[in-house]
């Protein structure tokens, strides 16, 4: 049994400690309350109430545990001493919050920042020195910049304020990078003008090179268009013509135009096979400088050509993309694997959804690539329209969704804008504190609700004011817009041109906790549609008070997981169903443990989807489907019809140390931590296990805590 240390290492639990603890309180000031049996008596529940959360405790709450004892058996007055001496201490540890914090990052034993990120190596010079400035943007958030209230709420695990490790510093969350203007009409990337591509492969190129300036100077995801380099296939196809002309001339060869068309295809191919070549390695190997690969997303949408021969441009690279990931990256050992991004979205409309559509076989190749590496994600052309005024557009990086917003002109625009910042609801906590009392379920749920509201206006206000200098790339350059130098970003704060989103968490637990079943029961959803119109409701009342784009968000919890359900085991206990796990679930979610097929899941889903306007996604957990692959495409066809945005979790897993190419399994080692064990030769080393799972949106491959790990164990397969 572990427990995890106030600077966030992971040591064994030694019950001489809790001893010694007590021991020295009784002994103060002259007073003996208990005495030596009854306090190891004290330890000893303690150890076995720890042993019964089944996972690893923090200081704080054994030494809460340890007080509630103490009361219990009547020692009020040693209570008193513990509780003094537990208040001094704490103020010892306030002189410098975060040195113990930074040392332990650096010397690689912070067990908690080691898993927040499956996408993090923390072991790496880039990401702990990331972490280290996290830490600094921690620490100043906590005492200076945001209000006392909010940071208790976050730390009790009420709300969630996102991103406080770059809350210090002027940056926004993700975006949709305007690829088409930065390429048609130049760019600017460190100081060094990029002029319009003259080819297509050059396009791929400086498209890379945005990605990475981009990444650097966010914290969230960016997503960009295949339909933007479309262009410069022709642009290269141009040239190639001329240049084959100019060899057939030197040559002085006469070819048919037919069979000089077949030349010119043909080392078009070649030139698209490279250029993807170039995005795909480019963003799998760029580390940015917070130390991961972009966090890129490539949209993949046929309806976005302009004319039929861009289609059919397009369709070529959607094709090259789609082979590429098909096969993998290599790892250090020669063995093609999943790479966690780039991260593809494939449209689904009706010239590929059907047999008989001309573009079908793209949906059978993205199908096959679904079923290998786990991507794409699949958006539906027609429930899309159905729910954003008739277009159909890309999700951020972390699925947010911007708002239909149109120009002075009267047009709908996307690409450009971006995403303000999020802060996430435990809808957990609201159900537990209310008692199962409706009354005070509402009022309390109303109390949160503004307490987040002046938590994201906190985000708002701390863009409010930013230069474009800041980050020329983004504000100046044309990957969000083309202000001036020194022009204040405000202008595109307001009027619904970015978003900012109000994320929740836990509908499943919070029904179930309310009505005593699932928002699957027909008599209990109503209930959990009546929570989400809420969390809707007041976005509403906020942006017609401050003309700021509010916005409903199905928060993509990672670590955040794990936090909330120690949170609420801490406040309310073991209640089953609803806080006996160490993980709570994402957003409208069914519950991971919960039978039901993929297609009920997903109608199911849908209605919660609609509900979630800033950005939702549902999945189906599905078995080895690379010998099934007409499932994959019913499935696929079934997500056209019904739900806006989904996805098929498969598995991708590797053991470098017998080459086993399955599912690598997680089990408890001795001390009750799940651990992930090659089902062949047992080798738990992760350095030699390459794992790659679907955790909240997107492909995690540096493994995850140990809420998140339980969460992924206990998944029910849906077909």
């Amino acid at each position: 049994m572990k427990i995890i240390k106030r600077n966030g290492s992971e040591v064994p639990f030694d019950i001489e400690k809790i001893i010694s603890a007590v021991t020295k309180a009784n002994d103060a000031e002259g007073h003996h309350d208990l005495s030596e049996a009854q306090i190891r008596d004290i330890a000893e529940y303690v150890e076995y109430k720890c042993g019964k959360l089944d996972r690893a405790v923090s200081v704080e709450e054994i030494q809460d545990m340890v007080e509630d004892q103490l009361m219990a058996k009547g020692a009020f007055r040693l209570a008193k001493r513990y509780v003094k001496y537990r208040y001094t201490r704490s103020l010892v540890r306030k002189v410098n919050t975060t040195d113990t914090q930074i040392l332990s990052l650096i010397e690689c034993n912070n067990e908690e920042v080691k898993q927040e990120n499956s996408n993090k190596n923390p072991t790496v010079n880039s990401v702990q020195r990331d972490y280290m400035a996290g830490e600094v943007s921690k620490d100043l958030t906590k005492r200076i910049l945001l209000a006392e209230d909010i940071v208790e709420a976050h730390e009790l695990g009420l709300i969630h304020f996102h991103d406080s490790d770059y809350f210090a510093q002027h940056m926004h969350n993700c975006d949709l990078v305007n690829l088409e203007d930065m390429l048609q009409n130049g760019t600017v990337i460190s100081e060094t003008l990029i002029e319009k591509p003259h080819s297509f492969s050059t396009a791929c190129n400086i498209a890379t090179q945005i990605i990475a300036q981009v990444a650097s100077n966010q914290y969230g995801g960016q997503s960009i268009s295949l339909t933007h380099l479309a262009p410069f296939v022709q642009i290269s196809r141009e040239k190639l013509r001329r240049e084959v002309r100019a060899e057939l001339e030197e040559l002085e060869a006469t070819v048919s135009e037919d069979k000089l068309e077949e030349v010119v295809e043909k080392r078009l191919r070649k030139e698209i096979t490279k250029g993807v070549q170039t995005i795909q390695y480019q963003v799998v190997t760029l580390l940015t400088t917070n130390g991961q690969a972009p966090f890129v997303t490539v949209f993949m949408y046929l309806g976005e050509a302009k004319n039929d021969q861009e289609k059919r441009d397009l369709a070529m690279i959607i094709e090259e993309t789609l082979k590429q990931r098909l096969q993998g990256v290599k790892n250090e050992s020669g063995v093609w694997v999943t790479p966690a991004f780039p991260k593809l979205i494939y449209v689904l409309e009706e010239d590929n959804i059907h047999e008989n559509s001309p573009y079908f076989y793209l949906t059978e190749l993205a199908a096959r690539c679904t079923a290998k590496r786990m991507v794409p994600d699949y958006i539906s052309e027609k429930k899309m329209k159905e729910l954003k005024e008739g277009n159909c557009f890309p999700v951020m990086g972390c699925r947010s969704c911007l708002s239909p917003w149109k120009d002075e002109n009267g047009n709908y625009k996307f690409y450009g804008r971006f995403n303000q910042g999020v802060v996430t609801l435990n809808l957990v906590d609201i159900a537990c504190s209310s008692g199962g009392d409706f009354d005070a379920f509402w009022k309390i749920f109303d109390e949160r609700l503004d307490l987040c509201f002046r938590a994201l206006m906190a985000r708002h206000n701390r863009l409010k004011g930013t230069l474009s200098d800041a980050a020329p790339i983004l504000w100046q350059y044309g990957a969000i817009s083309r202000l001036k130098k020194g022009e204040p970003i405000d202008r595109l704060l307001y009027n619904g041109y970015s978003t900012i989103s109000l994320g929740y968490a836990g509908l499943s637990e919070c029904t179930k906790y309310m009505l005593g079943r699932s928002h699957t029961d027909p008599g209990a959803t109503e209930f959990a549609l009546e929570v989400m119109q809420h969390m809707n409701d007041a976005c509403a009342k906020w942006k017609a008070e401050t003309t700021i784009a509010f916005s409903l968000y199905g928060t993509p919890l990672e670590s955040t997981t794990y936090k909330f359900a120690k949170a609420l085991q801490k406040r309310f206990g073991i209640i089953p169903g609803v806080t006996d796990k160490n993980y709570i679930t994402n957003s409208y979610h069914i519950h991971v443990t919960e039978e039901i097929n993929a297609f009920e899941k997903l109608k199911f889903e849908s209605q919660f989807q609609a509900l979630s306007p800033g950005g939702a996604i549902s999945y189906v957990e599905v078995p080895d489907m690379q010998r099934n692959i007409p499932a994959v495409l019913d499935v696929i066809r079934f997500i056209y019809d019904n739900i806006m945005y989904a996805e098929l979790n498969t598995k991708s897993d590797y053991c470098q140390e017998c080459g086993f190419d399955g599912e690598i399994q997680i089990v408890e080692d001795e001390d009750g931590k799940l651990v992930w064990e090659c089902p062949k030769c047992g080798n738990r080393d992760q350095a030699k296990l390459n794992v790659a799972r679907r955790t909240c949106g997107y492909i995690g491959t540096q493994f995850w805590n140990q809420g998140r790990t339980q969460e992924i164990r206990e998944r029910v397969l849906h077909l």
